[in-house]
């Protein structure tokens, strides 16, 4: 018998649904609002809740982690009257059971309630998994746990992998991960940055070369492919491969074998593939810039790391572990986050995810000295001068920024977020270069993003390098 919960504000469709499911001798209690339907779910152990996008105190959609994350982590189906294709990626992305559109047929509920209890029970029964080794990666999310519970199945498997998110939200810790814990860990994890890397140089950089394949190859050389024989080649701003090494390289996904430059024989490394990027690939391959079979093969498995904006429940902890580990590293005592400036990690955008939350914490750790306790004014210029505008209203007024631009029809929540992101982002840049005076440099440290990813930025958002 299983318990479930139905949260939908329309009492005759849930009186409906609750006795299609109820069959069995299942428990079935329904809520009417989202706050009604999470303190229910907090306080039973429900396997399925069935909700709604559309209720009169907020968004489904938005409540997914926090149903999940109850103690008995049931699995979600969404039901909607208004679906959409962005509703259905973030409900998916969220680690939502399904995405069901009404109306329905009472058969079609019912095969879906069937088969997600079949796979929680099969879940239940599985061997505990063994403890992941997950050295620096912080969060107990539902968005992280999701993460983390994909890391363990890229662990337990040899499948490529291809890891995607913003810029610095730690892929390539997760990559690192997934090698120490598979069963490739006693070998090399070798690191390619396809973006920093010359396109004329990658292809000898990747599949070694001969003694005289070109002016100045005075020895023959074996490349990083060769460097990763039984263990994980890892390739960095996967996004950035030439399309003309995109096809040579495929072959090599494909055999596990490639010619050196310059060499007539080809030669065999037995390597486990993980790739990352941020950007869309998907775009890319409709535009012509990345090929659609490299891309199937890369994504065997997907794991989509959310940026810090989307499970701000993290911040502190994140900071705190950083924190500590900031002290032992330099010798100090272990220093302590004063509430004003706890308030200010919480209120800040993070544009640079983690990694610009790390070097936060370690510029107010320098600029602190001695004092055992961090205020805000230790943290770094630039995020207390956004920090402050955000609060005098500056950068997004309610009568201007926030006004919904669809000559008057209504966007979908996920466009009206990306839009107020895209100016908060624009001005969070226009900002940082006046206030590096252009010094790129400078610029990258401040706002931890690397040199290629900060001018493709510029070049979006039109932005002169000139303060």
């Amino acid at each position: 018998m299983a318990k479930i919960l139905i949260i939908d504000d329309d009492e005759l469709f849930c009186s409906g649904l609750a006795e299609a499911v109820s069959e069995g001798g299942n428990e079935v209690i329904c809520a009417y609002t989202i706050a009604e339907g999470l303190k229910v779910a907090a306080a039973g152990s429900f396997d399925i809740v069935f909700l709604d996008v559309v209720m009169p105190d907020g968004d489904g959609l938005e409540k997914i982690s926090e149903i999940q994350a109850v103690s008995s982590h049931p699995e979600i189906i969404i039901l909607t009257g208004r679906g959409t294709s962005d509703g259905a990626e973030l409900a998916i992305r969220s680690g939502a059971w399904d995405y069901i559109q009404k109306p329905f047929s009472l058969s079609v509920i019912r095969l879906h309630l069937k088969r997600s209890l079949q796979y929680r029970e099969e879940r239940r029964s599985e061997k505990p998994a063994k403890t992941l080794r997950i050295d620096g990666i912080i969060g107990k999310s539902a968005r992280m746990k999701s993460a983390f519970d994909l890391l363990s199945e890229a662990a337990s498997t040899d499948v490529n992998v291809l890891i995607t998110g913003e810029t610095g939200t730690g892929k390539e810790l997760f990559a690192k991960a997934i090698h120490n814990n598979s069963t490739r860990s006693g070998d090399n994890f070798v690191v390619v940055d396809c973006a920093a890397i010359q396109g004329s140089l990658i292809e000898s950089i990747l599949f070694g070369y001969e003694k005289g394949a070109f002016t100045g190859a005075s020895q023959s050389r074996g490349g990083l492919i060769t460097q990763a024989d039984k263990g994980t080649l890892f390739l960095d701003e996967i996004a950035e491969l030439p399309v003309s090494v995109q096809k040579a390289f495929l072959r090599v996904i494909q055999e596990r074998r490639f010619r050196p430059v310059g060499c007539k024989k080809e030669i065999e490394s037995n390597f486990r593939l993980i790739s990352a990027t941020n950007r869309n690939l998907e775009s890319m391959v409709s535009a012509g810039e990345f090929r659609k079979d490299l891309l199937y093969r890369l994504r065997s498995l997907t794991i989509d790391l959310p940026p810090l904006r989307e499970h701000r429940e993290d911040i502190i902890p994140i900071a705190t572990y950083h924190l500590e580990m900031i002290c032992r590293r330099n010798g100090l005592d272990i220093k302590t986050f004063s509430p004003d400036l706890t308030e200010a990690l919480l209120s800040y955008a993070w544009p640079g995810n983690v990694r610009e939350l790390v070097n936060a914490v370690e510029g107010s750790v320098a600029s602190a000295s001695s004092a055992s306790t961090l205020f805000r004014k230790h943290l770094p210029a630039s995020i207390r001068i956004l920090l402050a505008q955000n609060s005098a209203g500056i950068n997004l007024p309610v009568n201007e920024e926030a006004k919904i631009e669809t000559s008057g029809d209504i966007p979908t929540l996920k466009e009206l977020r990306a839009s107020l992101y895209a100016k908060a982002e624009k001005q969070y840049l226009q900002d940082l270069i006046k206030i590096t005076a252009g010094d790129m440099e400078k610029a990258c440290g401040i706002s931890a993003l690397s040199q290629p990813r900060m001018y493709e930025l510029l070049r979006k958002h039109g932005i002169s390098t000139k303060a």
